[in-house]
C-alpha cells in the first residue's frame, strides 16, 4: 500500500498514516459548526404536513440521507445511503429534487439529472472528507502516476469526480475495485480507511490518499472494546470509513468472532434479516432512527455517542420548508464538469 498525502501534510503524518494539519483544521471547523436546536417536537407534524404540501405543489421529491435528523427522515420520500439515493435521483420523475444531506450529494443529483432543479436546504452543509482533496491536488497526483485508474469515493466535489474514471460508495466500492483489470495501477481517494479495507478484502495494491471523515475517524477500537465487554452477545456493525475497522477485524478474528463491515444501507438490510436481538453500531448516530424503524424490537447501541456529523444536522424542517417555498438553494454544476463527472457516476451506478 502507498499512502499519499497533500502538500500541507507533514512528512511524519504521511509516513505514519496520521492526519495532516489541514485535516485537523477541517475536523475542528466541522466540530465547531453551530447545529440548530431540534425545536419543539409538538410542532413537527404541522411542519411536516406543510413540507409535503409544498413538495406536491412544486413537483418535488425529497431525498434524505440516513444520517439526517429523525424528523427529516420521517418526512422524506426516500431515505438511504449515497448509492441508493443516487439511483433514485437518476430515475426521479419529479422536476425538482430536494436533497437533505450535504453539498456533494446535491451536486451528484444535479449531475445525474441535469434537466431537473436540485435544491439543498442549507448551503453550509459540507463534508470534511470531500474537503480533504482538491481538484488541483488530484491532477498533480495523476501526473505522478500516468495511466493509473482513478477511483473516487462519492464523497468528493464535482470537479474531483470529473477527473476520475470511477466513483464508488461504501456499498459498491469492492465491486468497483474488482471490476478494474488486475494489471492496472489504481489511485483511490480520498478516504484512507475505506481504501485500506478495500486492499484487505480485494487483495489489490493501491495508492491511497490520506483523507478521512472526521466523524468516522473518531470511532476508535477502544470504543468498540468497551461496548463489546458490556454487550458480549450483540452483533457488531462497522462502517468501512471508521478509523477502528482494521484493528477491530484483527481482534475479532483472533477471538473467533464475526464483524460485519457494511455501508449504512447494508447495516439496515443486515439488521432486518439477522436473528440477533442487539447490535453495536459503529457509524454516525443518525442511522439509529432508521434502524429502529426497519428492525423494530431489536436494540441498537452506538459505540460512540459523539459520532455526530454536524453538517448532516444543519437541515431542519423549517429550512426544508423554506427551500421548497422559495426555491432555495439551487445547485448548479458547470456543464463541462458535469459531463465528465457523469461518466464516473454512471459507472458507479452500474456496478451493484
Amino acid at each position: 500500500m502507498t499512502v499519499e498525502t497533500s502538500a500541507s501534510a507533514s512528512p511524519a503524518a504521511a509516513s505514519s498514516g496520521g492526519v495532516s494539519d489541514g485535516q485537523l483544521a477541517r475536523a475542528t471547523a466541522a466540530r465547531s459548526t453551530v447545529v440548530p436546536p431540534a425545536g419543539d417536537p409538538s410542532a413537527f407534524p404541522a411542519l411536516q404536513a406543510e413540507v409535503r404540501r409544498l413538495a406536491a405543489e412544486h413537483d418535488a421529491v425529497i431525498l434524505a440521507h440516513s444520517y439526517e435528523r429523525p424528523e427529516i427522515q420521517d418526512v422524506a420520500d426516500y431515505v438511504g445511503d449515497s448509492l441508493m439515493l443516487s439511483r433514485v435521483a437518476a430515475a426521479a420523475r419529479q422536476s425538482t429534487i430536494v436533497f437533505c444531506g450535504v453539498a456533494f450529494m446535491a451536486e451528484t443529483a444535479k449531475i445525474l439529472s441535469p434537466a431537473k432543479r436540485v435544491l439543498l436546504p442549507d448551503l453550509a452543509a459540507g463534508c470534511s472528507l470531500a474537503d480533504s482533496i482538491t481538484v488541483d491536488q488530484l491532477r498533480a497526483w495523476k501526473a505522478q502516476h500516468p495511466g493509473a485508474v482513478v477511483v473516487s469515493y462519492v464523497n468528493t466535489s464535482a470537479a474531483v469526480k470529473a477527473e476520475s474514471d470511477y466513483c464508488c460508495t461504501s456499498g459498491n466500492a469492492r465491486g468497483v475495485i474488482e471490476a478494474i483489470p488486475a494489471d492496472r495501477e489504481i489511485l483511490f481517494l480520498p478516504d484512507m480507511f475505506l481504501g485500506m479495507w478495500l486492499q484487505r478484502v480485494t487483495g489489490r495494491k493501491m495508492h491511497i490518499w490520506l483523507g478521512e471523515c472526521h466523524v468516522h475517524a473518531g470511532i476508535r477500537p477502544a470504543d468498540v472494546a468497551e461496548w463489546h465487554r458490556a454487550e458480549p452477545d450483540a452483533e457488531l456493525l462497522i462502517h468501512p470509513e471508521c478509523g477502528c475497522t482494521s484493528q477491530v477485524i484483527d481482534a475479532a478474528s483472533a477471538a473467533g468472532e464475526q464483524v460485519q463491515i457494511l455501508s449504512t444501507e447494508g447495516m439496515v438490510s443486515y439488521a432486518e434479516k439477522s436473528a440477533a436481538p442487539a447490535f453495536l453500531v459503529a457509524t454516525e448516530i443518525g442511522i439509529l432512527h432508521r434502524l429502529g424503524l426497519k428492525a423494530p424490537g431489536k436494540r441498537f447501541v452506538p459505540v460512540n455517542r459523539e459520532a455526530v456529523c454536524q453538517y448532516m444536522k444543519l437541515t431542519t424542517l423549517e429550512k426544508l420548508r423554506d427551500s421548497l417555498a422559495l426555491g432555495q438553494f439551487e445547485i448548479e454544476v458547470a456543464e463541462d464538469i458535469a459531463d465528465r463527472a457523469r461518466l464516473a457516476l454512471e459507472r458507479m451506478i452500474a456496478i451493484s
